[in-house]
């Protein structure tokens, strides 16, 4: 059965086994139901990447274009080699003749090495927009990193041509059709192990050598942050007793914009870093397998830990979308706006007749670092009472007033004469 099971196909991700193999139902049920699983929601999560950054302004910057490139090569790792497989698998044969052979094998490393060199690209970025600050203005910019993800797919679509030449179909010793090898498997060792070190070991080594520099200067960033906010910390007292409670909340309001932009940082850090784990992991099964199988006389082609192995390539094409769904507000809040999920803070409308008005109210209040939300029921009024409580010298003397919902000051008087200031006539 190993001998005629297909592991040497040019992806090493296609499987199509033996007869006998094909006909254990219960492999055949659990591969086809697993992998169809995992293609299906990775095709739609790494879409509804592509959709949220393109469509949201907030959304465009350098690290999501990057992020754009790794969604674009999963979806392409998914429907190459993914759904093709599903097909192997109940077919037992290959259906996709010549022409379907060599795109396919071609599309599967195309987003292979695309997916590898974006997670590389994102490194760097992220090494320069921590580590130099001061360049990353002018080195980590949107234009620029469009301009680098066009090299990438342009340079990867280059070298994966080679594949179109290394290709063919083949019939099998069970009399069915293979996509395979033109010439000795041997002969294409020095492929394999080129992908291996340029699209697996180097991308890891950089990242553990700029992830490493990149926990440096945060751990630094944040001793430094600490021992600044001790020494400034009785200069606070002193201001709150000179000045009483203005200067605590300035103080405290100035901290938490301090804090804002390193906890962001910190954040997509710490999400992009889970990402070249998961890479790192998730690939380690089936790099490791080829590696060794290159190696020896009689490979190893156990069907379950093939299928393991397959399985783990789907799951990193799959999982990004998810990470980030769970690991960056953002990216979660852009997911539940493009499905509806999300609630946001509609503004309600006043509605005016000649003789009443309806009028419903949304407003927030700040004070002293609290908000509380005000929320103003609908109210019938008649015309006399609403402009008697509105009208002020100066103001339109009109029966009803529509306004717009404004923001309150921490110092007004909510509830007595700072009423007025929350309706600001039209």
């Amino acid at each position: 059965m190993g001998e005629n099971f297909k592991f040497d196909s040019p992806t090493n991700i296609s499987l199509a086994g033996s007869d006998a193999l094909f006909n254990v139902l219960g492999y055949k049920t659990i591969s086809v139901f697993l992998v169809l699983g995992i293609c299906s929601v990775g095709i739609v999560g790494n879409v509804m990447v592509v959709l949220v950054v393109l469509t949201t302004r907030d959304m465009r910057t350098p690290t999501n274009c990057y992020l754009v490139s790794l969604a674009l090569a999963d979806l392409t790792v998914l429907v190459a080699a993914g759904l093709p497989n599903i097909s192997d698998s109940l077919a037992g044969t290959w259906i996709y003749g010549h022409a379907g052979c060599l795109g396919i094998t071609y599309f599967q490393y195309l987003g292979i090495n695309v997916s590898s060199c974006s997670i590389t690209a994102f490194t760097v970025e992220r090494y320069i927009a921590i580590c130099h600050p001061m360049r990353a203005h002018t080195m980590c910019t949107v234009s620029r990193a469009k301009r680098i993800i066009a090299f990438v797919w342009i340079l990867t679509s280059v070298y994966c041509m080679l594949w179109f030449f290394l290709v063919d179909i083949n019939v099998n010793k069970n009399r069915q059709l293979e996509c395979g090898y033109r010439v000795s498997r041997n002969l294409y060792l020095p492929v394999y192990l080129l992908d291996f070190a340029l699209f697996f070991v180097t991308p890891l080594l950089l990242a553990t050598v700029l992830y490493g520099l990149i926990g440096r200067a945060l751990f630094l960033s944040s001793v430094s942050h600490q021992a600044k906010a001790q020494a400034e910390h009785w200069k606070d007292r002193s201001n709150r007793e000179r000045n009483g409670g203005d200067a605590e909340g300035s103080k405290a309001a100035g901290h938490t914009r301090a804090r804002g932009p390193r906890s962001s940082r910190k954040q997509v850090t710490k999400m992009l870093a889970v990402v070249v784990v998961l890479f790192a992991l998730l690939w380690m099964p089936y790099r490791t397998l080829v590696l060794v199988n290159s190696f020896v006389d009689n490979p190893y082609l156990d069907p379950w830990f093939l299928l393991f192995c397959r399985v783990c390539v789907y799951a990193n094409s799959a999982i990004n979308p998810v990470v980030y769904s769970l690991m960056s507000q953002k990216f979660r809040a852009a997911f539940q706006k493009l499905c509806h999920c999300g609630e946001g803070s509609r503004q309600r409308s006043v509605y005016m007749a000649p003789g009443n008005c309806t009028a419903v109210r949304e407003s927030s209040v700040q004070t002293q670092g609290k908000q509380t939300l005000l929320l103003a029921s609908e109210k019938t009024m008649s015309a006399p009472t609403q402009q008697q409580q509105l009208q002020t010298p100066g103001q339109i003397k009109s029966p009803c007033i529509a306004s717009r919902i404004t923001q309150v000051p921490a110092s007004a008087n909510v509830m007595g004469k700072g009423v007025p200031q929350m309706w600001s006539g039209q």
